[in-house]
């Protein structure tokens, strides 16, 4: 089989890696627009449960990353000079670029032919391939080019958001909410390296207006985000990487393929940051679409069993990521309770962890936790 990958994303280095490997008589070519050192953003999170489904399968890719990442057990939330942590939620995270180095020799390793700094303009250029895997992200070329087929349609939170850097170090995975006398910001921060954090700062739609972001430079947000978050930066910069203000999109596709050509990552699904889960579905959604493939003896029976058996997953999780999402979209609104009940209003925020699971999960917070409603009750 001759296949094209686009997308030099974990996505599709991860499944142009998978396929070669399991199938050395293979073509794989894959296709990335940007040379081979260069990515946005900065670190990448996986939780615990991400990490133990990718050894289930793939011990070895694993086995090499483990070893680059940070990790912890614990959240911390910062509110209002407060802080608690919240026990017992395993986390790992490493730097974007170290991850795709990692997988881009990996690939190459069992005999991907990478092309990296080549755009595909049209997809007459990819004519004589059995597959064209996209995962070429938001901007996908493949779905632009058949949108109707794909069922393709998206929507944006309304939340403003901007993704930093910073060398300040925090020893877990931390939330910090900050009320200004014009709004309300949060920050997601956590070490991906031993000297560098992610420091994702996000505002509500009324913050961003009243701070008047739109008529200010990437450098000059920067320096405003740097004197809300002060107290948490201690003294640190925010680093820049096309650090824009955006509103996450969600994206969605009712048709998973299309005659030869197949979606896989942001190129067909997003899930909000706030769940930490995008390259963990787009690894997944790579190792997915290998067994559905050698499931079958032809491939339109394979990806439609691809979709067939990967579609309800990501369904449900996208929809804990939408819950997940509307919560922080009302985050100002929370940050008028106490510490200990906003801390339970956001580890539940996504429907998916009840008081039993929390006991089970997190004892010391939970314990904590019915302390202090217990001593409210009787106040």
């Amino acid at each position: 089989m001759r296949i094209a990958v686009l997308g030099g994303g974990p996505g599709g280095l991860y499944f142009a890696y998978l396929w070669k490997k399991r199938h050395p008589a293979a073509v794989v070519d894959l296709f990335e627009q940007n040379p081979a050192g260069a990515t946005w953003g900065f670190g990448v999170v996986f939780s615990d449960q991400a990490l133990e489904f990718l050894r289930a399968d793939d011990p070895d890719t694993v086995d090499a990353i483990a070893p680059r990442m940070e990790s912890w057990r614990n959240i911390t939330l910062n509110l209002h000079g407060e802080s608690v942590e919240i026990d017992g939620v395993g986390f790992a995270a490493i730097g974007r670029l170290e991850l795709l180095k990692l997988l881009q020799a990996r690939a190459e390793g069992v005999g991907v032919t990478a092309r990296y700094g080549t755009t595909v303009q049209s997809l007459d250029q990819l004519a004589g391939y059995d597959l064209i895997v996209a995962a070429d992200g938001l901007n996908s070329l493949v779905r632009r080019s058949f949108e109707g087929d794909f069922g393709f349609s998206v929507s944006y939170s309304s939340n403003k958001f901007a993704w930093y850097g910073t060398s300040k170090t925090f020893p877990t995975l931390s939330q910090t909410f900050v009320a200004t006398d014009r709004g309300s910001f949060n920050a997601h921060h956590y070490r991906y390296a031993p000297d560098m954090s992610t420091f994702l700062v996000e505002c509500d739609r009324a913050t961003w207006q009243a701070y008047g972001f739109a008529e200010m430079s990437v450098d000059e947000s920067r320096r405003i985000c740097e004197q809300v978050f002060a107290g948490t930066l201690d003294g640190h910069s925010l680093i820049s990487n096309r650090s824009v203000w955006r509103n996450f999109p969600w994206v969605w596709n009712e048709h998973w393929w299309h005659r030869n050509m197949v979606l896989i990552g942001d190129a067909l699904h997003t899930a909000h940051f706030s769940i930490g889960s995008g390259t963990r579905l787009a690894i997944e959604d790579a190792i997915a679409l290998a067994k559905a493939l050698e499931a079958e003896s032809n491939l339109s029976d394979g990806l439609a069993r691809y979709q067939a058996e990967r579609q309800p997953i990501v369904k449900k999780l996208v929809t804990a990521a939408r819950t997940s999402a509307e919560w922080y979209e009302s985050f100002p609104g929370h940050m008028k309770l106490g510490l200990m009940d906003f801390a339970y209003s956001y580890i539940t925020r996504s429907g998916r962890i009840d008081d039993n699971r929390l006991r089970t999960m997190a004892p010391q917070f939970m314990a904590r936790y019915e302390a202090s409603r217990d001593k409210g009750a009787r106040a």
